[in-house]
């Protein structure tokens, strides 16, 4: 790693910029949890998300710190299609728009994506699909943090353990005081700060190198970047895209944003937000393209791109990839642990310990959720086990088993319990062995096609015709 000697920005100009980023955020989730008065308020924002703050929050979300550390990551390694690989993750939220919408019709009463598959699939599915969920979340609650760390070190000098406790510790507080009021709310100032500063980068990064110079410079380092025939980087093409569908589609993240939007929003939401989102993790991988132009030693692969942001732009460009990887990361944070709060709250604390729990005990108990989240979090963070993609692409063996289960379960009377139990079982298994015995970029396909099989093949033989009504239920307990 970097040592505070190499890095381009002094500790104290990071430490100011932590500062400030962390007095306006907690501020700012001060003030609209304070209009968090009862549960829907604090997990769902009373179900009455508009169209602005819709688009905002889901594209906010959906730019992580991942996206802009490591979509250079594996444009360094895979090239040209590691990068517009990494842009196909849009493809998930344009394809989430008419599922948000009738998730937003089926089940009106609903606060999780556990709510639907226990609904539609019984309770030992319901339990798979929750293990599922939360290994996922764990993980990129965990990339996330690392990510601070990683970024805050090569920019600053900062020891990575100080940098990744501070950004988490900021987004759990600010999510324990506003909910998802809170989150909403700063991902749509994240939103533009993401925006403006991404577009400046990539204008400022052109002017200095040039396509030239950085197209020679490749011909003549790294041929193997610009070959568009390379097999690895072409599975990874599709895995991604499948990795990224399943990440949305059985994600409690997208669920409960369906839930909080007004009726006639999710569906306008979540596709403008997935066309707005596609450039930018190409303008973000494009710049590790200009690593050999520069003659940058990287010593580990998800530090190329604040390392040559850094070198290309000195101090000014340093503070604007800064305040860029912030913004994602806590417009991604706050959002995941609210989400995964949710989740532990209504199926785990109140589906299987607590069904009588009132409302303010509830409220209560998310808050206490949040705050033992992010300790789990900055624990497994410590020690920085591994790279960020090698641990985002673990998790597509998991999230690939997931989409076809929901997406039959949504449009499909046939689909049927046994089927979606076995298809998520089946898809992880067999993804997680061809993760280990072929290579990162065939986890998520394997995985999504041993579920695809599976779920098929147990509808076209059921018998099974499912009522729809049986989703509009309201949960059982005490209000």
């Amino acid at each position: 790693m970097n040592d505070v000697n190499s890095a381009i920005l002094d500790p104290d100009i990071g430490w100011t910029i932590l500062a400030v980023f962390s007095v306006i955020w907690i501020w700012l989730g001060w003030f609209w949890g304070r209009k968090a008065k009862h549960l829907d308020d604090f997990m769902l924002a009373g179900r009455n998300v508009g169209m602005a703050l819709g688009i905002a929050t889901a594209m906010a979300t959906w730019v992580t710190s991942n996206t802009t550390m490591v979509a250079p990551q594996l444009a360094f390694q895979l090239g040209i299609w590691g990068m517009l690989g990494y842009s196909l993750g849009s493809v998930g939220l344009m394809l989430f728009a008419p599922m948000a919408r009738r998730i937003r019709q089926l089940l009106p009463h609903g606060f999780t994506s556990g709510d639907f598959i226990r609904l539609r699939y019984g309770p030992w599915t319901w339990r798979l699909f929750l293990v599922i969920s939360l290994v996922y979340a764990i993980g990129w609650l965990i990339s996330l943090g690392m990510a601070g760390g990683v970024l805050i070190h090569a920019l600053t000098g900062i020891e990575y353990q100080y940098g990744m406790s501070v950004i988490l510790t900021i987004c759990v507080v600010y999510t324990m005081l506003g909910g998802l009021r809170a989150v909403i709310g700063t991902d749509f100032i994240q939103t533009i700060l993401i925006l403006v500063g991404a577009v400046t980068l990539a204008i400022l990064t052109i002017n200095f190198v040039g396509f030239e110079t950085m197209h020679e410079n490749l011909l003549e380092q790294r041929p193997e970047l610009l070959n568009l025939l390379m097999p690895a980087a072409i599975m990874f093409l599709f895995n991604n895209l499948l990795f990224g569908v399943g990440e949305i589609f059985h994600s409690n993240v997208w669920w409960s944003r369906a839930f909080a939007f007004r009726k006639d929003v999710g569906f306008r939401a979540y596709l403008i937000a997935g066309i707005f989102w596609v450039p930018i993790p190409v303008v973000a991988g494009f710049i590790a393209l200009a690593a050999p132009s520069l003659g940058l030693n990287v010593p580990a692969a998800d530090m190329v791109g604040p390392m040559v942001a850094a070198k290309l732009l000195g101090v000014g460009g340093a503070i604007l990839v800064f305040i860029i990887v912030f913004s994602a990361l806590a417009s991604s944070l706050d959002s995941l642990l609210a989400a995964t709060s949710d989740l532990v709250l209504q199926d785990i604390y109140r589906g299987h310990i607590n069904p009588q729990a009132k409302d303010e005990q509830l409220r209560r108990m998310a808050k206490m959720i949040i705050l033992l989240l992010g300790v789990v979090t900055w624990l497994i963070c410590l020690p920085r086990i591994s790279t960020l993609a090698s641990l985002l692409h673990f998790m597509g063996a998991f999230v690939a088993s997931t989409i076809w289960p929901i997406i039959a379960g949504l449009y499909w009377k046939r689909a049927n319990a046994y089927g979606a139990f076995i298809a998520m079982a089946a898809g992880t298994a067999v993804g997680l062995w061809s993760y280990f015995a072929i290579g990162f970029y065939v986890a998520a396909l394997v995985s999504a096609a041993v579920s695809m099989s599976v779920v098929l093949i147990s509808a076209a033989l059921s018998n099974n015709h499912f009522a729809w009504e049986q989703l509009n239920q309201p949960r059982e307990g005490g209000t």
